[in-house]
């Protein structure tokens, strides 16, 4: 390898690395971007996880919807989605399971029946019966036949 005459190289600044030698310039800056790129990655899907947290004390139903939207967004690079699902956290749904089964234990105390059965009791499927099939009418062969009119309106220019 040939030296080079030190009045060329003095002037050249420390960043700039002879033929050979390791650019740790150039190591450093990918070394920074790799973790800029995962940081970044880490934040974007920390806020996209934003809904989902807030969504986390509602009720199951409403949550996983919250979730669906967020991934939807998510995938398909479309913020509507997530600003719904962020609405959608945000709002709190009435719990209208509570007041109706107040209701239906007070009516089965009404009706001399024990809430307690009430809760134990499956629901059951009617068992639908086969539908009764008629037979077919007979044909009739003497049906009587409706004349044709002679002229319609039309054609008699009324």
């Amino acid at each position: 390898m040939e030296d080079y005459h030190s009045a060329l190289t003095n002037h050249v600044p420390g960043f700039i690395t002879g033929p050979g030698q390791t650019d740790y310039l150039f190591v450093g800056v990918i070394v920074f971007l790799i973790v800029m790129i995962l940081v970044v990655g880490n934040l974007y899907f920390q806020l996209h996880a934003v809904p989902e947290r807030i969504a986390h004390h509602t009720n199951k139903v409403q949550m996983e919807i919250v979730a669906v939207l967020a991934l939807i967004s998510l995938f398909t690079h479309n913020h509507l989605y997530w600003i719904l699902g962020l609405l959608l956290a945000f709002i709190r749904f009435p719990d209208f399971a509570t007041p109706l089964y107040s209701i239906a234990r007070s009516l089965a105390r009404l009706a001399g029946r024990n809430p307690a059965e009430l809760e134990d009791e499956a629901p059951v499927a009617a068992d639908h019966p086969e539908p009764v099939r008629a037979p077919a009418p007979e044909p009739v062969a003497e049906a009587p036949v409706a004349r044709a009119p002679a002229k319609t309106l039309h054609e008699e220019g009324i």
